[in-house]
This record gives C-alpha cells, sequence and structure tokens, in this order.
C-alpha cells in the first residue's frame, strides 16, 4: 500500500504509571511500515515518569499528542476517554496498551485486510503471550468469517479469537457511534463489545503473529481471577448475543450447560469457605443477569460433590482444585 493512499488510523494507549514498559511501546509504533497514523497517549494521572517519557516522545515526532485527565478514572474509563480522541478523519482505530507492544506490519497487515473487504469491521491476527501464541482456530483457508459465526462460536465455547484490544483493529466509524465504547459497568467489555460488533459486521484475520501481549496482574485482573468475574459473563452474553446468533435449541442447552457448570463452580467455594464479599458479588451479578442464585440448586450441586469426596476422595479433591483453579467453559480466557 502507497502512502499517499493510506488511510489514517488512531493509534492509542491508554496508560496508568507505564514507565517500565511505555518507552517499548512507542518505539514498537514509530517502528511500523504503515505511515499514516496518528498516535494519542491517554495518561491516567500516572504518578511516575510515565508523562515524562510520552513528552520526551511527543517533542520528537509531531503525530504523537498526549492528553493528560485531570483525575484518575477506572481503566475502562480511561480507554473510552482514549476512543474519544480518535480524529474525526481516521478510518482505523488501533489500541495499544502500554506494556505491550506491536509487530512492525501489525498494523499493515491488518489495514490491507479491512480495505480489501469493506464488510470486516474488526481485524485480528495471531498473539504472542509469553512464549505462547495465542487465539488460534480460525481456519488458515479463512481471512474474512461472518461476524454472527464468530458470535456462535465464542458462545458455544469452541472460540476465542478476540484477545484484548492490543489484538485488534477496529473501523472508527463504528467507535465514534457512541460516546462510551466500552461498557464501564462490564470488568469484559473489550470482548462484549466485539460481540456486539459482529451481530452486524464480518470478521476478518491475519495469519500471523503480530501483537505481544504481557501478562497482566493489577487489581483489576486480580479481582476478576479471585472473584472469577468469568463465570457469571459468560452467561450474561449468551443471554444477550445467544438470541440472535444461537438457534432455540443451541441456546437453551447453552444455557443448561453454563448454568450447571456455575453451581459446580460456586459448590467448590463453599467447601473453599469463601469470603462473605465473593457471595455478594455473585448475587448481584446473576440477579442482574435475570437468574437470582437458587439456594436449592447450590444445595444440590453441594451435595453432589460431597458424595463424590466420600466416595473418592482423592481423586476427587483434586479434581475440586483444578476445577476452583480453572473452571470448565473457558471462564477464563
Amino acid at each position: 500500500m502507497k502512502q499517499e493512499s493510506q488511510p489514517l488510523v488512531s493509534v492509542l494507549t491508554p496508560v496508568y504509571n507505564g514507565e517500565e514498559f511505555l518507552a517499548e511501546c512507542i518505539e514498537s509504533v514509530l517502528a511500523q511500515t504503515y505511515q499514516n497514523w496518528e498516535y494519542c497517549i491517554v495518561n491516567n494521572c500516572s504518578t511516575d515518569r510515565t508523562l515524562e517519557i510520552a513528552e520526551s516522545y511527543a517533542k520528537k515526532d509531531k503525530r504523537i499528542r498526549i492528553h493528560t485527565n485531570k483525575e484518575f478514572v477506572g481503566c475502562d474509563a480511561n480507554g473510552n476517554i482514549a476512543m474519544r480522541h480518535i480524529s474525526i478523519g481516521s478510518k482505523y482505530c488501533k489500541v495499544v496498551y502500554a506494556d505491550d507492544w506491536i509487530f512492525p506490519e501489525c498494523v499493515t497487515k491488518m489495514v490491507e485486510l479491512a480495505e480489501a473487504h469493506p464488510r470486516v469491521a474488526i481485524v485480528g491476527a495471531y498473539g504472542l503471550v509469553g512464549t505462547a501464541v495465542k487465539w488460534v482456530g480460525v481456519p488458515y483457508t479463512d481471512t474474512v468469517v461472518p461476524g454472527r459465526e464468530i458470535c456462535r462460536q465464542t458462545l458455544l465455547g469452541n472460540l476465542y479469537v478476540f484477545g484484548t484490544p492490543t489484538a485488534i483493529l477496529f473501523r472508527s466509524d463504528l467507535v465514534r457511534e457512541t460516546d462510551s465504547f466500552y461498557d464501564e459497568s462490564n470488568p469484559h467489555c473489550d470482548s462484549e463489545v466485539c460481540l456486539k460488533i459482529l451481530t452486524r459486521w464480518d470478521f476478518g484475520f491475519v495469519h500471523q503473529v503480530l501483537t505481544y501481549i504481557r501478562k497482566r496482574e493489577g487489581s483489576e485482573v486480580a479481582f476478576s481471577k479471585r472473584y472469577n468475574t468469568f463465570a457469571p459473563n459468560h452467561i450474561d452474553r449468551l443471554l444477550k448475543f445467544g438470541p440472535v446468533v444461537l438457534s432455540q435449541g443451541e441456546l437453551e442447552a447453552c444455557l443448561k450447560r453454563y448454568l450447571a457448570a456455575y453451581y459446580r463452580y460456586l459448590a467448590v467455594s463453599v467447601f473453599a469457605f469463601r469470603e462473605k464479599e465473593f457471595w455478594t458479588f455473585h448475587r448481584s451479578k446473576m440477579k442482574n443477569i435475570g437468574y437470582p442464585l437458587s439456594v436449592s440448586r447450590l444445595s444440590a450441586a453441594v451435595c453432589s460433590e460431597a458424595m463424590d469426596y466420600l466416595f473418592n476422595p482423592k481423586e476427587t479433591v483434586g479434581r475440586l482444585l483444578k476445577r476452583f483453579q480453572r473452571p470448565k467453559l473457558r471462564f477464563s480466557l
């Protein structure tokens, strides 16, 4: 793609106290083979050298600009602020988290695919997480997949290709459709917004490793892991998008399976003597979803786990611990 014909891409990095890896992130944007981009770094009231590092690069390249929030906000709120800073003339939007980086051909490959297929709203690719290649599953012969089929396979638990915001590219006009791109009340709003878009648009996939994602251990990640926010979220998104992309039989079978796995997880949590806040979170979440926790169903799940333990204690303890750490149905993606 010749530079003069390249559509403008808005690159965004929302960041809080990212001094350790921010320079590496910025350097990866500067190293792109694609040249028609603008870069907005949204500083969320960082208390380390984040702003100093960002400013040093902005002085060298006029395509880089910095926005500093007046007050600290949550991660998803900062993501929304970043999305509001894309230029009106940008055609595509690419997020790169401050502790991640992108390979030199990332933007070029993603934009080329999107330009060739106007019905593609989101472009993904393989990502490197540590030494593992992630987000596999799209057949190598396919570069464009109907969005509803991606949604369907995701809800059925057969596929997950969205990765993190660093791993995908959006069409900017879809970002500009709403003032709040991410639902800040949902800790998994990044994947939910992909499902929402793909009920109307197609998905493109570049069969190449284009991004590097660091494993995150921040407070929000720790909360999601400790409280397993993934479990009720799977049920929530099934109820939101299942009626659109699944048959009635698939939806009913999937919901039954998800609920059974969820109550098995809660039964394990009973034996783990989880704290009051844990149960408050799950009661509130399921009530909001429209499926309040059932005491009778939980009791039945607890009894079932107890019987397994009584008749086969050694095997059951190992199985319970494994299930507690990594619940079924990809409750942890």
